[in-house]
């Protein structure tokens, strides 16, 4: 029975969950989305949480906790400027999971997680209209042919 039993075990052993935790962690920091199994994404997702609320934190403790973790100076350096301050109004939630279907060749279950994007600021694209070349108007034959009968 697995009873109070937290985290999963992904097939591996302790150090190297630990050390594979660490790299995708340090590779979301930097990228802001990877591409993974979705069982590694929703254990990684906690993971991910707790780092970026360490850097919401921002004092020297947090950040040497966060660079005992991480496997990647401009990972922590990121992590305390860019993304605590994207994150400071969010009260957690800070990840994504999509689902995005079945790996070919083993059909294990995909996911996409990603970091969101900052608290209200709408998403919007703008679209940049081009003016563009007015259409030289083509005479039609008719228009044409009266043309010349006028000129003679």
């Amino acid at each position: 029975m697995r009873h109070r039993m937290a985290g999963r075990k992904l097939g591996c052993d302790s150090s190297h969950r630990k050390a594979m935790l660490r790299n995708m962690v340090t590779s979301l920091i930097l990228h802001e989305r990877i591409n993974t199994t979705e069982a590694k994404a929703k254990e990684l997702r906690s993971v991910a949480e707790k780092l970026v609320t360490l850097g919401k934190r921002g004092d020297l403790h947090a950040r040497r906790q966060a660079a005992a973790y991480v496997a990647n100076k401009e990972a922590v350096i990121k992590l305390f400027s860019d993304l605590s301050g994207r994150f400071k109004e969010r009260a957690g939630g800070y990840t994504r999971v999509i689902k995005t279907g079945f790996r070919t060749g083993d059909n294990a279950s995909m996911a996409i997680i990603e970091l969101l994007p900052a608290v209200n600021v709408p998403v919007v694209e703008e679209k940049v209209e081009e003016e563009k070349p007015a259409k030289k108007k083509r005479a039609s034959k008719k228009a044409v042919e009266e043309v010349d009968k006028v000129e003679e």
